[in-house]
């Protein structure tokens, strides 16, 4: 699939002088915007928080443009190990039972998602997608806002104690082959190569040249923001509440300092985008998966490239900052408190990995964080229109693929907007699937 930046030439424009507004500032947000710009639209960013801010998941993600990421969080057979789930608060995934009542609906969608490899294969074919050609995507992003350094195309790869171990995920490995993602196997005496001061108990890997990684995801954001600002869009630092719609067409968003007449509207506001879409018809099943991170601070050494330890299953990657460990999923809600001990289980992997980093690193040496993933319990994105008007796109979902999946997400909800087919298919996002 080739990579696209933007609408051929006069194909698909916007109605003329059309005003579209786009609820969020985030990585969905940000892309919608420029995309939205190039078919013509007059283009208003609606969030209260900064763009690229600490309070957003584009800031704290694990930074990877992970075209091989087709694999959903539930597979075959994870149903038999809820019980660990809910009594281990610490685990990679967790749940914290005070909010299990209300999530047990999603959850059991979540796991009948999963529950054949036949279905795991249908969402990774839905999902390869949305993610072919990502790094190729945000590098021209990145350029046409003056970042084109933060974006990396030098590869991923998950490493394992032995190939026993890469083995015992043969079926997540042999979808991704089905779907069309190759890697090369790598031995011990590769892996010292690539990962030189990786602990030598890692003797196997598959790297993924085809990946790539942001070195710094909030400033990404930011500067993707300042790009659409620049071409004319206008930021708000407000949040948008509902939507005035008469007759089926919407007239205008409204916001906590009042209406804002609008033509078309994208709701990209991430795990805060439930009360949105149903304000416009759509009752969705979006839940937050919470992830955290912990970073090591001008790191001493760390990897070349990122990589995903089996025994830790969090990405470790090189950032501008420093060396970042991030992964964990937490089912508690949008309101409860974090549990920073998930964040020093995250440090305590990340130290182990690299054991030439210091064991006694002071606390302005660490930055820990957590947020909040916009998840839909199959794995999949809402990419569509609205139950009560198609001027109103639903454009949030993406789970643990919001960054690599943007650029493609956001040229369908930008043709979605100006009413022209997108050129993909997003029957497999459609936000009717959930009835």
């Amino acid at each position: 699939m080739p990579a696209e930046t933007g609408p051929p030439a006069a194909f698909g424009s916007a109605p003329p002088g059309a005003h579209l507004v786009v609820i969020g500032a985030g990585i969905l947000g940000a892309t919608t915007a420029l995309a939205a710009l190039d078919r013509g639209f007059r283009v208003t960013i609606l969030d209260p928080g900064p763009p690229g801010g600490e309070q957003a998941a584009s800031y704290g993600n694990g930074c990877w443009l992970s075209v091989m990421s087709v694999i959903p969080p539930a597979v075959p057979g994870l149903w038999k190990q809820v019980p660990a789930f809910l009594r281990d608060p610490l685990g990679p995934l967790a749940i914290r039972w005070s909010y299990l009542p209300r999530v047990l609906p999603w959850l059991w969608a979540y796991l009948r998602s999963g529950w054949t490899e036949a279905r795991v294969l249908e969402t990774a074919r839905a999902l390869r997608t949305l993610l072919a050609d990502a790094p190729a995507l945000h590098k021209a992003l990145a350029e046409r806002a003056g970042v084109g350094d933060l974006i990396r195309r030098d590869g991923l790869v998950y490493v394992y104690p032995s190939r026993a171990e890469f083995e015992r995920e043969a079926m997540g490995f042999r979808i991704r082959r089905q779907v069309g993602l190759n890697w090369t196997e790598i031995g011990p005496e590769e892996m010292r190569q690539i990962q030189p001061e990786l602990d030598p108990r890692y003797g196997f890997g598959a790297l993924f040249e085809e990946a790539g990684h942001c070195t710094d995801p909030g400033a990404y954001v930011a500067a993707l923001v300042e790009q659409a600002v620049s071409e004319g869009a206008i930021l708000r630092r407000t949040a948008a509440t509902g939507f005035r719609i008469e007759a089926g067409r919407l007239k205008s968003v409204r916001t906590g300092e009042g209406e804002i007449a609008a033509d078309r509207a994208v709701i990209a506001a991430g795990a805060r985008s439930k009360h949105l879409a149903a304000a416009a018809g759509s009752r969705v099943p979006l839940e937050t998966e919470r992830g955290y991170h912990a970073v090591v601070l001008d790191a001493e050494v760390g990897p070349r490239i990122p990589i995903m330890p089996s025994d830790g299953k969090m990405g470790i990657t090189p950032t501008r900052a420093g060396l970042r460990a991030s992964g964990q999923v937490e089912i508690a809600g949008l309101e409860a408190a974090p549990n920073w001990r998930r964040a020093e289980i995250l440090l305590d992997h990340l130290l182990r990995a690299f054991p030439k980093l210091p064991r006694d690193l002071p606390p302005e040496r660490i930055a820990v964080w957590m947020g909040h993933r916009p998840s839909m319990p199959d794995g999949l994105p809402c990419l569509g229109v609205s139950a009560a008007t198609p001027d109103v796109v639903l454009a949030f979902g993406h789970g643990h693929v919001g960054l690599v999946a943007a650029p493609r997400s956001a040229l369908a909800a930008a043709a979605l907007a100006a009413g022209v087919k997108p050129e993909i298919d997003l029957g497999p996002y459609d936000p009717r699937r959930f009835g």
